[in-house]
């Protein structure tokens, strides 16, 4: 794993590279290197990873940080297999526009990952060649993920406990 001066000449290098509003911040706990980055700037920010090792997305993860703002966020994890380590890549968009660039043209694997995401948060990745609910009916209104669901605060019936526990959600 880069260490956090390692970490640092990373964030260093796309600075140089694409701008000084490409990095947002850097946090290096418990071992753990992580890169928050500007939304627009994704595809940007993983191909130079890319250039450096970093070859094998691993996984790509939704998150929501309400109440806070910008509220949605996108996790990738990637990993350079020749030399046992791992960066995250992370960034955050508002529920108002919750629109990030897909990297599934660059990253295949990411194209499941990414409908999952949107399907669970609502986040939608422009250019997805085929972004729709996956895990979720096409006609269900919400994510399900977002920690404000259920919409209406209506509370969410487990059928099953029913019968163990009657009236449990009164």
């Amino acid at each position: 794993m880069p260490d956090a001066t390692g970490l640092e000449l990373i964030a260093q290098d796309l600075r140089g590279t694409h701008g000084d509003d490409t990095v947002v911040g850097t946090l290096f706990f418990r071992d753990k290197a992580a890169v928050d980055i500007a939304p627009a700037r994704v595809n940007e920010v993983l191909a130079f990873l890319r250039e450096r090792g970093f070859g094998f997305l691993a996984s790509v993860h939704g998150l929501d940080y309400y109440p806070e703002e910008p509220r949605l966020g996108v996790q990738y994890e990637l990993l350079d297999m020749t030399a046992v380590d791992r960066i995250t890549v992370r960034l955050r968009v508002s529920t108002d526009a919750p629109n990030v660039p897909s990297v599934t043209p660059d990253w295949p694997t990411a194209d499941h990952q990414e409908r999952e995401v949107f399907d669970m948060f609502g986040v939608i990745f422009d250019g997805h060649p085929n972004l729709r609910r996956i895990l979720m009916p096409e006609y269900y209104e919400g994510h399900p993920q977002r920690r404000d669901f259920p919409i209406g605060g209506e509370p969410v019936l487990f059928t099953h406990n029913e019968p163990r526990m009657p009236r449990y959600t009164q």
